[in-house]
């Protein structure tokens, strides 16, 4: 999917396994078929699973990262009442392969790539449950990095010219370049709130159209409210969408802007993962249609 991705195989991670974690050793290891963009995921047995980063980077700054991550979802973990993966453990570089990874445990489910809860008004109402929970959370006097989605909308501008020019022959680009200049004008009110910052369908676990589990919570912090509003376009039809509405009680200009995140992020997976990652460019392209079918 990248020109610097770090291939990993279940020989690689049964050797680290064996000389980091001998007490793991013996226990099945299980590569998982994901649309995954981030990380090559392994399970361990029946209760753990092992994330190796897939882009190449300094082993310094990766164990950084991982650290961060492990903190954040440590702290997820205390607030929400949906399960989530807590961290086990960090590996060292070895076997070939050049960076740190991580341990987590293991969640029982199906993503909502395969088990489409996009119907449900239950559902909805789990993950409204979610959402609110994380903007409860203590702030702690943290607020937003600068860093990816969720402070302001403007400063995508560059990113988004990339993803219109990439998207020609793909997409309608004059609508939607009509669609983005509206978008960016959107204003920012709301003070930051905590956010898990990435509700797509690879990262939601379902079990029987009720939500079972949240993946991929090392982004836990501080960000623009709307930001976690991306779910209702990447995951629910425009029924269960408004149930997600009307509990968190959003206002107009608050769901326009969640409108405008999911937006920003569904351009880039159309072009990016074309070829790579069909399961995510074809997310990218329902997110869209599902967007400018409310603007009509």
């Amino acid at each position: 999917m990248h020109d610097d991705q770090v291939d990993v195989t279940a020989d690689i991670v049964a050797i680290l396994i064996r000389e980091q974690f001998p007490q793991w050793s013996g226990r099945a290891i299980q590569p998982l078929l994901s649309t995954g963009t981030v990380h090559a995921i392994f399970r361990i047995g029946d209760g753990l699973s092992a994330r190796f980063p897939l882009r190449l980077g300094d082993p310094t700054e990766t164990l950084a990262v991982l650290e961060r991550e492990a903190r954040a979802s440590a702290e997820l973990a205390q607030v929400s009442r949906f399960p989530v993966p807590e961290p086990v453990a960090l590996g060292k570089p070895g076997a070939g392969y050049p960076m740190p990874w991580s341990v987590q445990t293991w969640l029982p489910g199906t993503v909502a790539f395969d088990a489409d809860p996009s119907g449900s008004d239950a559902f909805a109402e789990d993950l409204a449950a979610f959402i609110a929970a994380l903007r409860d959370a203590e702030m702690r006097g943290r607020r937003f990095s600068g860093d990816n989605r969720g402070g302001v909308l403007a400063h995508h501008d560059d990113w988004m010219e990339k993803c219109f020019e990439e998207s020609e022959g793909l997409l309608d680009v004059p609508r939607l370049r009509r669609v983005w200049s509206h978008f960016r004008e959107l204003p920012r009110t709301g003070a930051d709130v905590m956010s898990h910052g990435d509700l797509i369908p690879g990262n939601v676990l379902v079990t029987g159209d009720r939500l079972s589990g949240v993946l991929d919570t090392g982004g836990f912090g501080p960000a623009d409210p709307a930001l976690d509003l991306v779910s209702g376009w990447h995951l629910l039809q425009p029924g269960p969408r408004d149930v997600l509405r009307r509990t968190l009680a959003c206002d107009d200009l608050e769901w326009e802007r969640g409108k405008a995140w999911a937006f920003e992020q569904a351009m880039g997976l159309v072009w990016y993962y074309a070829e790579s990652n069909p399961t995510m460019s074809r997310m990218g392209r329902r997110t869209l249609g599902r967007i400018l079918a409310s603007t009509e």
